[in-house]
């Protein structure tokens, strides 16, 4: 204890004397009637007076440590009473990871009514919308810089097809367009009794999201196979409620890119012109509507045999609303009359009837691009007739040698 005693400092006890009397440290009574001269309120002015005292009559081993906290204390109540924000405020400000679009647009609008009759022009900011290819959706931007993703309409591209030389070739080159097209996009592939293999690993390949369907119908019963495969997709479409933008794209055809960028401006039902390339005539066809801006008045067609059709177009010249054929209240259908293809019709005469089944007049149509000046798909009837693809699209013989090696 006595160790205890000699290094504690002077003033923090009393100084024992030898009559016994002890006398408490001046400086300790100096520091207690400063302090208390200052009330709560004048708390850092008690803090600055009773550091400045203590250090000038402290003891020497407590002075430099207590000159050191104050001036900390100092510092984090000056600190502590800066009027800095919320700190959820600061936080979200100065490390916010939100995707703000570059710049937005304004408009001026007359609020009176709204603003007390003042007269005063409010700043309404206009609504930005930025479109991300990868996520497939469009980004809405608001007045306070939040973004609303509006997926995009999905597009539901039908393709019939069936064995032959060429079909590898055709589905390949479809597939390769499509999976350049923005997501989301289901392909629905079509193939008459069974799926094989080889069409089957094709579409694995080309990266699309796809469906591959069977119609199952007895050969002696189908007049046109492509009908009926269509209607396979139509009636899956129904079945399942696909809610998007229903297009027939035939795997023989040319398409441009842009074609299925126009499809998803589509509201109800649209149509375009379509290039056909006649190998008997050595001339090409135009078939399709004639618009004015996006209305149609009018029909393209260079054969006599189809003149007695009400709506001229190709197979790939039109694309529509899929909710037609499962939300009949909506478009004002009857509801017990499933839309489909007819396959009891004259050849060539498909589309007029299909259509007529979607659309009651061209006043219900839209003519896609806004125009229809611009052609965008080609039919050209290119077919190896006489020849029979290899199994598996696999060469299992060699060729014969015409000019052999030296």
């Amino acid at each position: 204890m006595a160790s205890i005693r000699r290094t504690l400092s002077p003033a923090h006890h009393d100084r024992p004397y030898q009559n016994g009397a002890s006398v408490s440290s001046p400086s300790h009574k100096n520091l207690l009637s400063t302090t208390s001269k200052y009330s709560p309120s004048t708390l850092p002015s008690a803090v600055a007076a009773f550091a400045l005292n203590f250090r000038r009559k402290g003891p020497p081993g407590l002075r430099k440590a207590f000159g050191r906290w104050a001036i900390f204390f100092l510092i984090g109540f000056l600190l502590g009473m800066m009027p800095l924000g919320h700190v959820d405020d600061i936080l979200a400000r100065d490390f916010s990871f939100d995707i703000k679009p570059s710049h937005v647009n304004v408009r001026f609008e007359d609020e009176a009514a709204e603003a007390g009759g003042s007269g005063d022009r409010v700043v309404k900011p206009e609504q930005d919308f930025m479109v991300d290819v990868r996520l497939g959706v469009e980004t809405q931007a608001k007045s306070n810089d939040e973004l609303v993703f509006v997926p995009k309409t999905e597009l539901i591209v039908v393709t019939p097809t069936y064995n032959r030389p060429l079909q590898a070739y055709f589905l390949n080159r479809l597939g390769q367009v499509l999976r350049l097209v923005p997501p989301p996009l289901l392909w629905i592939v079509v193939e008459m009794n069974s799926a094989s293999m080889e069409t089957a690993e094709i579409l694995r390949k080309t990266g699309v999201m796809y469906r591959h369907l069977v119609c199952v119908k007895n050969s002696t019963e189908v007049k046109d196979r492509g009908v009926h495969q269509r209607n396979t997709a139509l009636e899956h479409i129904e079945h399942h409620r696909l809610d998007g933008i229903v297009y027939f794209a035939d795997d023989d055809n040319i398409y441009s890119l842009e074609l299925f960028y126009s499809l998803r401006s589509i509201s109800r039902f649209g149509t375009w012109p379509v290039a056909m390339l006649a190998q008997s005539k050595n001339k090409a066809i135009l078939e399709g509507p004639v618009c004015n801006g996006s209305q149609v008045v009018g029909w393209h067609t260079n054969e006599k045999s189809k003149r007695l059709r009400r709506f001229h177009v190709d197979m790939s010249g039109f694309a529509f609303n899929s909710t037609i054929l499962w939300d009949p209240k909506r478009w004002r259908r009857p509801a017990s009359i499933p839309v489909r293809q007819l396959d009891t019709v004259k050849e060539g005469f498909q589309e007029t009837t299909f259509l007529e089944q979607v659309v009651e007049d061209e006043s219900q149509m839209e003519g896609t691009p806004v125009g229809c000046s611009r052609i965008m798909n080609w039919h050209l009837h290119l077919e190896a007739h006489g020849r029979v693809y290899p199994s598996g699209w696999l060469l299992q013989k060699y060729l014969d040698v015409a000019i052999p090696l030296k």
